[in-house]
C-alpha cells in the first residue's frame, strides 16, 4: 500500500485498499477508527517523504455527526433503491439526504463507507413484550432490548405494559439504555380487569394520566363495558388495540374505534357464512368447519371495513403456525437463535409445545389468504411477532415472521413496508406522536440498518448487517456480535 492510499476522510485515518472499499473490506478493518498523536506524526512524516497530496489536516470529530457515503438507499416511499447516496445525520436526525454530488460531507463528520451496501429504515416489531411486572432484572430487560436492536429492529410497540416501562421509554429516547423506540401499551382491558362499564373507565383514565401510549385489550371484555371504554378512550385520546373479545365481535370493535386487530383476531370468524356462526355459538363445529366455511361476501365486506376505518392488522402468523400447527419442539429448539434465551425459558417452550389441531393446515392457510388480501387491498399492514413467546426469540422471530409473509403471497417491498415506512405512519395517525421515522430523508429520525445486500432481492439479506443505527447512535457488526456472544455465554447449558 502506497503512502497515498493512507487518507484523511473528514477527520479520521482511514486505511483502504486501491481497489474494493466495500462492504468486505469494512468488516475485516472496521469502519472509521480514530487515530492519536502516533498516528498524526507517521502521517505527517509520510506525507513529506512521498509527497502524497491526498492528505489533509485532520478535522476535530464532532459528537453525533455521521456521514453514510457512497451507499444504495432504499427510502421505503417506494420499492426503488437509489445508488451512489450520501445520508447525514446530526444529533439523531437525517440533516441531508441524496446524490453524493449534491450532499456535501460535513467536516469532522464520522464517515461510513457504504460502497456496495444497502442503507434502509431500522424495522419495528409491533407486538412486543418486555418483561412484564413491577421491578423485573433491570439485567434482563436490557438483554431484551438489545436482541431487538441486533437484529436490526430499532422500533418496538410493547404490548403488555408495566408501570417501570413507562420512564424506560424515555431513557431510551434519551440515548441513556441502549434499545429500540419504545411504544409503551397500558395494562390490558380484559374481563378479569374491566367486567362493568364503571372498570373500563377507571382504567382507561388511570393509564391515560400515567402516560401509556395506547391500551391494550385481552379477551373477555362485556360488549357493554367495551362500548363505554370505547367511548371514554375517544374522549381523552387514547387508543386502543389487540384481540377482539367475543361479546364483541370484530364488526363492532373496528366500528367503535380499534386501532390495531393483532393476531388476525376474530376476522376467521367474521367471514364464516350463518350457519358456519349458528354452529360457532354453541360450540358444533371444527376447526377446519370454520375456516372452509368462508363466505366471499363478508370477506369483501370486511376487508374493506378494515380499510374504511383506517384499522391496521399485526397478522403474528408465524407464531400461530406454532400454535395451530404441531411444532417439532426438538428440530426448532436447534434454531441457532435459542442459545439466547435461557435454559427455563427453552423448557418452558417444550413442554407448551402442543400435537396440533385437527384441521390446523386448513385454517392456516386461510389466514394466509385474508393477510394476502387485506394487502393487496391496501389495508395497513404492520410487522409483529409476539416474542417472547413460543419459540419466538425477540429480534429473531421477526425475520421468520417476515418468511411467513412472503409464504403469503406479499411482496419483498410490502413486507419490508409493514416494518418501516407503515409504522411511522400508524404512529402519526393513531398515536398522535412523531411519525418522523420508516423512510430515508431529511427530517426522519436517523433510525436504520447498513446493509451488505439487498433485502428487495432476498429478505434473508437483512442478516446481513454491517451495523444498525437507532437515534443516531451507531451499533457496529462488533458490537452486535460481542453482545450476542456474551448473552449465548449466560445462558449456555
Amino acid at each position: 500500500m502506497s503512502g497515498c492510499e493512507l487518507v484523511w476522510a473528514a477527520g479520521e485515518l482511514r486505511s483502504v485498499e486501491s481497489k474494493g472499499t466495500g462492504m468486505s473490506a469494512m468488516k475485516r478493518a472496521g469502519i472509521g477508527r480514530k487515530v492519536g498523536a502516533t498516528a498524526l506524526a507517521a502521517l505527517a512524516v509520510m506525507a513529506a517523504v512521498t509527497g502524497c497530496t491526498g492528505v489533509r489536516p485532520a478535522a476535530e470529530p464532532v459528537p453525533g455527526l455521521t456521514a453514510f457515503t457512497n451507499v444504495s438507499v432504499l427510502p421505503m416511499t417506494s420499492d426503488a433503491v437509489l445508488a451512489g447516496q450520501t445520508v447525514v445525520v446530526r444529533d439523531g436526525m437525517i440533516t441531508a439526504a441524496g446524490p453524493a454530488a449534491a450532499v456535501e460531507v460535513p467536516r469532522g463528520a464520522t464517515v461510513i463507507d457504504g460502497e456496495g451496501g444497502f442503507l434502509m429504515p431500522g424495522l419495528a416489531e409491533m407486538h412486543a413484550h418486555v418483561p412484564p411486572g413491577a421491578n423485573p432484572p433491570r439485567e434482563e430487560v436490557e438483554d431484551i432490548l438489545f436482541l431487538y436492536v441486533a437484529n436490526g429492529i430499532t422500533t418496538i410497540r410493547g404490548m403488555l405494559g408495566s408501570a417501570y416501562q413507562i420512564p424506560l421509554a424515555d431513557e431510551l429516547e434519551r440515548g441513556e439504555v441502549l434499545g429500540p423506540n419504545f411504544y409503551v401499551g397500558a395494562p390490558s382491558l380484559n374481563g378479569g380487569t374491566a367486567p362493568t362499564p364503571e372498570a373500563a373507565e377507571t382504567l382507561i383514565r388511570a393509564h391515560v394520566e400515567a402516560g401509556y401510549h395506547l391500551q391494550k385489550i385481552h379477551p373477555g371484555v362485556p360488549l357493554a363495558a367495551w362500548d363505554h371504554m370505547a367511548a371514554v378512550a375517544r374522549e381523552v385520546g387514547l387508543t386502543f388495540g389487540g384481540h377482539v373479545p367475543q361479546d364483541v365481535g370484530l364488526v363492532h370493535a373496528i366500528e367503535t374505534g380499534m386501532s390495531t386487530v393483532d393476531h388476525l383476531d376474530g376476522y376467521i370468524q367474521a367471514i364464516a357464512s350463518d350457519d358456519v356462526q349458528a354452529q360457532v355459538s354453541v360450540g358444533q363445529i371444527s376447526l377446519a368447519g370454520l375456516a372452509r366455511g368462508v363466505d366471499e361476501a363478508k370477506l369483501a365486506d370486511i376487508i374493506q371495513l378494515t380499510i374504511d376505518h383506517d384499522v391496521y392488522v399485526v397478522p403474528t402468523m408465524y407464531l400461530w403456525e406454532n400454535l395451530y400447527a404441531a411444532p417439532n419442539a426438538e428440530q426448532l429448539l436447534q434454531q441457532p437463535e435459542m442459545k439466547y434465551v435461557s435454559p427455563q425459558t427453552r423448557e418452558g417452550w417444550r413442554r407448551r409445545a402442543g400435537s396440533g389441531r385437527e384441521g390446523a393446515d386448513v385454517y392456516l392457510a386461510l389466514r394466509m389468504r385474508v393477510l394476502k388480501e387485506l394487502s393487496d387491498a391496501g389495508a395497513g399492514i404492520l410487522m409483529g411477532t409476539d416474542s417472547p413467546q413460543l419459540f419466538n426469540v425477540p429480534g429473531f422471530a421477526l425475520h421468520r415472521e417476515l418468511q411467513v409473509m412472503s409464504d403469503a403471497g406479499m411482496s419483498n417491498y410490502e413486507i419490508l413496508k409493514s416494518g418501516t415506512a407503515t409504522v411511522g405512519e400508524y404512529v402519526a395517525s393513531h398515536l398522535g406522536m412523531d411519525g418522523n421515522f420508516g423512510t430515508i430523508a431529511e427530517g426522519q429520525r436517523a433510525d436504520l440498518v447498513l446493509l451488505g445486500s439487498n433485502p428487495l432481492e432476498e429478505l434473508a439479506n437483512l442478516f446481513d448487517r454491517v451495523g444498525v443505527m437507532v437515534r443516531g447512535r451507531w451499533v457496529s457488526r462488533d458490537e452486535i456480535d460481542a453482545g450476542l456472544e456474551a448473552l449465548a455465554a449466560k445462558h449456555a447449558g
